[in-house]
C-alpha cells in the first residue's frame, strides 16, 4: 500500500504551497485538510468565534474551494487515515492526532513583529497562538522546519527554534519572482498599495493616515490598492474613496501580477513585499527594509516545492536518518 501523507492548510497561500508541494510525491497517497485544532480552540472555530483566523471563516472557504476545484483528496482534521508523514505551515497549533507522526513545517511568508504576547510565549509559556505567527518554529514539535533563507533561519534560531532542525530551502509562491512580469494585468506604471486585515484580526491600525501617506508617496500618480482577502471590503472602499479618491481598487486578482506592473508597492506587514523586493521595485513597509532585505526569500527559480518534497521523501524512506545527512544533502547555501 502506498504511503499516506496528510497536508495541512490554511490562508489560500498556505494552500497552494502545500499543493505545490504535493506535485512532486505523486507515488504516495496524498489528502489535504484545512487548518484545524482540537480542544478548546476547536470548539470556539466550531462555534464561528475564531472566523477572522486560518481556523474558519474566509481563508478557511478559500481553502475548501481551491480543494474542490483542484480535485485534491481531502480528509476534513486527518481523521479517516492513519499518516506516515504531515506538512503544515503552521505550528502555532499541533493537534494530538499528529503528535506522534513524522511533521515537516514549512514557513508561510513574512512573520508578525515581536510584540508582548511573543515575549510571553518565549519566557511564560503562554500558549503560542496567542503571539500569532511571531512565535512561528517556537513548539520544536516537527522532525524539519524548511525556511526561505539563511536570514530566516538566524531569526528562528534566535526565536528558540532548534538550529539542527532547520533546513534553508526556500519555500514555494516566493522563490520566482521573475516569472510573474509575463502577465496580463491591463495597468502598468503605478503605485501599488497591498493593504493588511490588522483591524479584522485585532491590530491597532490608523487607517486614514496610512492611506494619507500613501497618497503622498504617490504624488500624483495612479494609486492602486489590493485589499487583503480578510478584511471588510465595504469599509475598506469607503475610505479610499475618502482620502484617496481616484484610487482604483480591487478585492480579487493576483496580486503578484500587480506587484510585478508597478513602479512603487506599499505594504504594512506583507509577505508580497519579498515579491517587490526581488524584481527591484522601490518598495515601503512598516518592517525595516533592510532588515528585509537580510530576510529574503531565495531565488531558485521555483524548485523549492521539489527540494521540500524530496526531504519528506528521505524521512519516509529511510528507516535511521540523521538531521546533518538532510542538512548535507539538501540544504541551499547563499551564494
Amino acid at each position: 500500500m502506498k504511503k499516506k501523507i496528510l497536508f495541512i492548510c490554511g490562508s489560500l497561500n498556505q494552500t497552494t504551497m502545500m499543493h505545490k508541494i504535493s506535485m512532486h510525491m505523486q507515488d504516495y497517497d496524498c489528502y489535504f485538510t484545512p487548518y484545524y485544532s482540537d480542544g478548546f480552540l476547536g470548539w470556539l472555530a466550531k462555534k464561528g468565534i475564531l472566523d477572522f483566523t486560518i481556523l474558519g471563516g474566509n481563508f478557511k472557504k478559500q481553502t475548501e474551494e481551491y480543494l474542490k476545484k483542484n480535485e485534491l483528496k481531502v480528509d476534513y482534521k486527518g481523521l479517516s487515515n492513519d499518516y506516515d508523514l504531515v506538512y503544515t505551515c503552521a505550528d502555532l497549533i499541533i493537534p494530538k492526532n499528529i503528535r506522534n507522526k513524522k511533521i515537516i513545517l514549512v514557513q508561510e511568508g513574512m512573520t508578525d513583529p515581536e510584540n508582548f504576547a511573543f515575549y510571553l510565549v518565549k519566557y511564560f509559556n503562554f500558549p503560542r497562538w496567542t503571539a500569532s505567527t511571531s512565535a512561528m518554529g517556537m513548539s520544536n514539535l516537527y522532525d524539519i522546519f524548511c525556511v526561505a533563507s539563511e536570514g530566516y533561519k538566524k531569526l528562528f534560531i534566535r526565536k528558540g527554534a532548534k538550529p539542527e532542525k532547520i533546513i534553508v530551502t526556500g519555500i514555494p509562491n516566493f522563490d520566482n519572482a521573475k516569472q510573474y512580469l509575463n502577465n496580463d494585468f491591463p495597468y502598468k506604471n503605478y503605485v501599488l498599495v497591498a493593504t493588511s486585515d490588522m483591524r479584522e484580526t485585532f491590530k491597532y491600525e490608523n487607517r486614514k493616515k496610512f492611506i494619507k501617506e500613501c497618497v503622498k508617496i504617490a504624488n500624483g500618480r495612479q494609486l492602486i490598492f489590493k485589499l487583503h482577502p480578510n478584511e471588510k471590503y465595504e469599509r475598506a472602499v469607503r475610505e479610499i474613496n475618502k482620502y484617496a479618491p481616484g484610487s482604483i481598487v480591487f478585492q480579487n486578482g493576483n496580486t503578484n501580477h500587480m506587484i510585478a506592473n508597478c513602479d512603487v508597492l506599499i505594504t504594512r506587514y506583507s509577505s508580497v513585499v519579498y515579491i517587490g523586493l526581488a524584481l527591484g521595485k522601490e518598495v515601503y513597509s512598516s518592517f525595516d527594509i533592510n532588515e528585509l532585505k537580510e530576510l529574503m526569500p531565495i531565488q531558485n527559480n521555483g524548485t523549492s516545492a521539489e527540494r521540500i518534497a524530496r526531504i519528506g521523501i528521505h524521512l519516509l524512506e529511510s528507516r535511521d536518518y540523521s538531521l546533518e545527512d538532510i542538512h548535507e544533502r539538501y540544504e541551499l547555501k547563499a551564494v
